[in-house]
């Protein structure tokens, strides 16, 4: 005997209320056992069945003289062709009832989904994940061979048919997913980014409710798609900097530790100095004197690096882990990737101000929102969920899958805390853009540059939003990320906030949420964490060359040197000139004037740290005698003097005072 194996029905994949998103239709394949067909009837055979089938009668000639027991002559054929060869009964040429993979709803949710191969085994998505539970088991043609394995002309066979694979019930809500789906098109045909996610989550259960992805495809035809589309779920797969939507966490982790109260007094001068960094406030001169609320509000970024440093890189560091920013999510799709975070022991005190603020560490979107949502569910971390139920042909449920607590990672009174901030985020700072009419919301907007190879990429950001609603009572959990919009448009507030909003009303107009007729609106839109307007530009004349580009960088200036020497003669724009952020600083570069080599020229120290400025008189030949700690605010000899080298310079530093003159 020789058995030719007949795929099974593949089991159907329906959304959490039983619409069927994929399935498997019957179509028709027709095959052939030479052995049966006569020599000189073979050639007559093959034409009428190449004319039936729309196929070439040399290739059908070919497999009928094959000396094969049994050959497929064409797969998965449509009605109109089976039924044409059907009619011309012609012997030893047979059909035989296949499946194919048919996706209800064209590309809803196909990174999901994933597809099934021509041998009706999945290859991505969950069709791979569960192929075991939807391929079902094979049948077989039979076909009766002599002793010694030969053919046997007129030979009985027999046909077993397959049995039907199992069904899957997701966790994923198909009106949601359309919302995700059409918001996401949306997105692309305002900004054209790179990529684009929505995630819509049940933060009580972990159930996710909608993904969906930019750049997406069509699981009918997943062939005609570049692989780079479908061989990844951004969702799952892209790394990237959060941005301010981290502070959520470093908010959470402050909070459960003491470091922080929400009542607690923070002063924002515009700007933070950590070693040789300077990490600016998104808003000109700085927020001033604010409570942490507020710091949330403004979503300020010195507040939010003094929290984290208050923490300490042990705490901190406790929690990324407690959050699952470690680890995968274990989501029950193929191709996770893990975040990036500095090594615990070679971390320093510049990464956690970085990390405070959502640099320096990299998440995927579903680890973001699975580490999120345990703030809107008293402080317990879930595993994201996709599936509900395996369910038998008939019906009947053969495994059952029930929402997995991780951890308690924050207690239910931090977690309430938080909230309450994330609420005001939304009610009164930048988060308002994001506020849902007649539920209200909470969360944090967040616009990061994206990393490339040696550093930041000039004019690259990911804009996002991660919220919650209702604000009281948060049913879902929703993450909108758009990496690399394109366009004036870019920050969080401008680019996924209104998507934000736009889902969430939807979704819970849909699940029949009850609205809140308390909930006041807020008192005016936000339009965007705006950059420095205008900055003032530092004084560098008389400086070495490269401490001027050094200073000015750090600053967040572009420079260009021009002319011959070692040392700044002039600048343009000149020093205090009030400019736009990120303006070009040009350098005019002098030799040593007569007698400056024994005498050099004391340059302007105002603004520098105690280290920065007695670095740059030490290239000088000169020597620092520092009074109190900060920044550079007075010096003796003044800046333009003459000073004899081995002279030492007085500068005195004063914390308070160069937040004046900052302002």
């Amino acid at each position: 005997m020789h058995d030719v194996p007949v795929e099974a029905k593949r089991g159907s994949i329906f959304d959490r209320n039983g619409n069927e998103l994929a399935a498997s239709i019957s179509v028709d394949s027709a095959y052939a056992f030479p052995t049966q067909i006569k020599e000189e009837d073979r050639r007559q055979t093959a034409d009428k069945i190449a004319a039936a089938l729309s196929m070439d009668p040399e290739e059908v000639f070919k497999k009928l003289n094959q000396k094969v027991g049994f050959v497929w002559l064409k797969r998965r054929i449509d009605h109109e062709s089976a039924q044409r060869l059907r009619e011309l009964k012609l012997t030893g040429v047979e059909l035989v009832e296949e499946s194919k993979r048919f996706y209800r709803q064209d590309s809803l949710a196909a990174h999901v989904l994933g597809f099934a191969g021509d041998d009706n085994q999945g290859l991505i998505g969950l069709e791979s994940v569960y192929d075991q539970d939807l391929k079902g088991s094979s049948g077989r043609i039979v076909i009766e061979k002599d002793a010694v394995g030969r053919n046997i002309p007129e030979a009985m066979h027999k046909y077993i048919p397959p049995e039907q694979g199992n069904n899957l019930v997701l966790t994923i809500d198909q009106n949601i997913q359309f919302f995700v789906e059409r918001e996401l098109d949306r997105i692309v045909e305002t900004h054209q980014p790179k990529l684009a996610v929505i995630i819509v989550m049940d933060p009580k259960t972990g159930e996710i409710l909608a993904m969906g992805n930019r750049p997406t495809f069509a699981p009918d035809d997943w062939k005609q798609y570049p692989q780079s589309i479908w061989d990844h779920n951004p969702s799952i797969w892209y790394n990237y900097e959060p941005g301010s939507t981290f502070k959520i966490i470093t908010a959470a982790s402050a909070l459960e530790e003491g470091a922080v109260r929400p009542s607690d007094r923070f002063y924002d001068p515009g700007f933070y100095k950590i070693a040789d960094r300077t990490i600016r406030c998104w808003f000109a001169g700085g927020h001033g004197s604010q409570s942490f609320e507020e710091v949330c509000q403004n979503s300020c970024n010195p507040g939010f690096i003094t929290v984290g440093l208050r923490l300490g890189k042990d705490k901190f560091y406790k929690y990324i882990n407690a959050f699952g920013l470690t680890q995968k999510t274990g989501i029950s799709l193929p191709g996770e990737e893990l975040g990036i975070q500095i090594p615990e022991k070679e971390t320093t005190d510049l990464n956690i101000a970085t990390m405070s603020i959502g640099q320096s560490i990299a998440v995927t979107p579903i680890q973001l929102i699975t580490a999120a949502s345990a703030v809107a569910n008293g402080g317990v971390l879930l595993k994201p969920q996709l599936v509900k139920a395996v369910t038998s042909p008939d019906g009947k449920v053969v495994k059952q899958f029930k929402p997995e607590q991780v951890r308690k990672v924050i207690s239910e009174n931090t977690a309430n805390t938080l909230m309450s901030l994330l609420t005001s985020v939304v009610q009164k700072g930048s988060g308002r853009n994001a506020f849902v009419d007649g539920y209200g919301a909470a969360g944090k907007t967040g616009t990061a540059q994206v990393v490339g190879p040696g550093g930041y990429v000039s004019g690259k950001y990911v804009s996002s939003f991660m919220g919650y609603a209702p604000a009281d009572d948060p049913q879902i959990s929703v993450l909108v990320m758009v990496a690399e919009p394109t366009g004036s448009d870019y920050f969080g507030s401008q680019v996924a906030a209104p998507a934000f909003k736009a889902v969430a009303q939807d979704t819970l107009r849909y699940l029949k949420v009850p609205e809140r007729p308390q909930v006041e609106k807020p008192q005016m839109p936000f339009t965007a964490e705006q950059p420095i307007e205008k900055v003032s530009v530092p004084n560098v004349e008389n400086f070495p060359a490269e401490d001027a580009q050094a200073v000015l960088k750090n600053a967040g200036f572009a420079v260009q040197s021009g002319g011959t020497g070692a040392i700044v003669g002039s600048q343009v724009p000149k020093p205090g000139v009030q400019v736009t952020a990120g303006s070009t600083v040009i350098l005019q570069l002098r030799p040593l004037a007569e007698g400056e080599e024994s005498e050099p020229t004391v340059p302007d120290l105002k603004g520098l740290t105690i280290k920065e400025a007695g670095g740059i008189l030490e290239r000088l030949g000169l020597h620092i005698n520092p009074s109190g700690t900060g920044f550079a605010v007075q010096q003796q000899p003044a800046p333009g003097s003459r000073a004899a080298k081995g002279t030492t310079i007085n500068v005195q530093f004063n914390e308070d005072l160069v937040r004046a003159l900052r302002d």
